[in-house]
């Protein structure tokens, strides 16, 4: 007589072998599932499962964050202010203060190396006003940084640090950038060096009225990449790891990131850089018109029947529209061969050339699209390049026309042209100040400036016609 029945002993392996094989199986496509999307594709024949692969199409970020975080520095400022309550009281009842007579702040951002040389981008209002600025690099050697030259339309500065052989990002093309395309922000908010968020190109062309310059130039690329506090002056990089953009602002009700933050696009930036580097100043060209977006209720007041371009609402009298035979009531469509439907695009391009720059402008006029060759000037009505690497007390300089000379009644002057840090903006002097005596001294050039001012002994006292046309005196030390 033959016993079917398993000995308990066996019965037990036998069902722990068989659990073991169903935890194998179990394991084995639960792994799958995890290591495997997938996803589902209807056709006419229904619903087909198609394995992707391992990870799928999402993005991969490790080689533009490792070649991007050793170009990303740590920039450190420090500043000096006086203390004007304290120096009130030493006037009215002797020196009472402890041997010092200025507080001192520190702050710090961030800064992108754009050349192996040295040259760093970061934003103005990083290191605006600042006493020392510091940099630090990924590998921690800590340099010392001058300030090469600034924007405050676009809040860019360009600083220098005596290194060679740094490494550095190579600039991409922030125009063929895609709304939805993956970037990476690269900074050191909160101190914290070397930090890395990626995100998508949320909208291009934004203007939020983050730079205070009255001549402010806003085209922000906006991203939803995490940006913070010390953020500011870091890089923008696509997913190849070229720069595209400098991070500069975020909106937010807080103070802290919000799901909005904003980059000075690299088309604009590395032009920046190029006249700093090579004039000393940014070779701004305006094209000389009165533009306004195209809404719908202009377009039903001016009877537009497509909305794009940018509507041309009025001329500048000698400017480079004008003068190209733009009319009122044209509207821009492309500046060259790139399109713009916007004035924070329009303005972006424009900023791309310098005074004396050929641009092929195309607008429509009376439903036909118009080719407009325009040779663009500067804000003065001028073609002029200038050349100011070695600026006179934070000031540039513009020598003026017969012309010029007669509409203000004088017989000799230089106009003030652009004011940075220095004696001159903090004694009060306006660009369009017109300077013509300095000590008494007739001013007829550029050089006349630097001449007087070089051979004087203590207070520099001067003559001019300030921009509404009033007489204007400034006086400032040379300590």
């Amino acid at each position: 007589m033959i016993n079917n029945k398993l000995s308990p002993t066996l019965e037990k392996l036998s069902l722990a072998f068989i659990g073991a094989i169903l935890a194998l199986i179990i394991n084995y496509f639960t792994q799958n599932e995890i290591r495997t999307p997938v996803f589902f594709k209807e056709t006419d024949g229904g619903v087909q499962i198609q394995n992707v692969g391992q990870f799928g199409d999402l993005p991969n970020f490790v080689e533009a964050a490792e070649r991007s975080v050793h170009a990303v520095v740590h920039v450190k400022t420090r500043y000096e202010s006086d203390d004007t309550q304290r120096q009130l009281l030493d006037l009215l009842f002797g020196d009472l203060s402890d041997g010092s007579k200025q507080q001192i702040t520190q702050a710090s951002g961030s800064g992108v190396i754009v050349s192996s040389d040295g040259y760093i981008v970061t934003n103005l209002h990083v290191i605006d006003k600042s006493s020392r600025i510091e940099v630090v690099l990924n590998d921690k050697r800590t340099f010392d940084a001058k300030i090469i030259g600034t924007d405050p339309s676009t809040d860019i500065a360009l600083l220098k640090v005596d290194a060679t052989q740094l490494p550095f990002l190579t600039y991409g093309n922030s125009d063929e950038l895609r709304v939805g395309e993956w970037v990476l922000a690269v900074g050191n908010p909160f101190n914290l060096t070397s930090t890395v968020t990626a995100g998508i190109v949320s909208a291009k062309a934004r203007n939020i009225n983050a730079v205070s310059s009255k001549y402010a130039i806003e085209s922000f690329i906006q991203t939803d990449a995490a940006v913070n506090p010390g953020n500011s002056g870091g890089a923008l990089v696509n997913q190849n790891g070229d720069l595209v953009g400098i991070n500069t602002a975020i909106a937010t009700k807080t103070g802290y990131f919000t799901g909005y933050s904003f980059a000075v696009p690299v088309s604009m930036v590395k032009k920046i850089v190029a006249d700093i580097i090579e004039y000393g100043t940014v070779q701004r060209a305006v094209l000389g018109v009165n533009i306004v977006d195209i809404d719908a209720e202009l377009a039903k007041e001016k009877s537009i029947d497509v909305m794009e371009g940018v509507y041309v609402a009025g001329l500048t009298e000698e400017g480079a529209a004008k003068d190209a035979g733009m009319e009122e009531g044209d509207i821009i469509l492309k500046v060259n061969d790139i399109k713009v439907n916007n004035i924070s695009e329009l303005q972006e391009q424009i900023n791309k050339f310098r005074p004396g720059d050929k641009v092929n402008i195309t607008v429509k006029r009376n439903k036909e699209d118009v080719l407009v060759t325009t040779i663009l000037k500067n804000k003065y009505g001028s073609i002029r390049i200038h050349n100011s690497s070695k600026p006179v007390l934070g000031a540039v300089f513009e020598e003026l026309s017969e012309s010029d000379l007669t509409k203000l009644k004088i017989a000799h002057g230089v106009k003030v042209i652009e004011l940075n840090a220095g004696k001159m903006l903090k004694a009060g002097i306006q660009e369009g100040f017109v300077i013509t005596f300095i000590n008494r001294e007739a001013v007829r050039k550029s050089q006349d400036v630097q001449d007087i001012i070089s051979s004087s002994q203590g207070g520099i006292y001067i003559e001019g016609v300030n921009p509404d046309g009033s007489k204007g005196y400034y006086a400032f030390g040379m300590k």
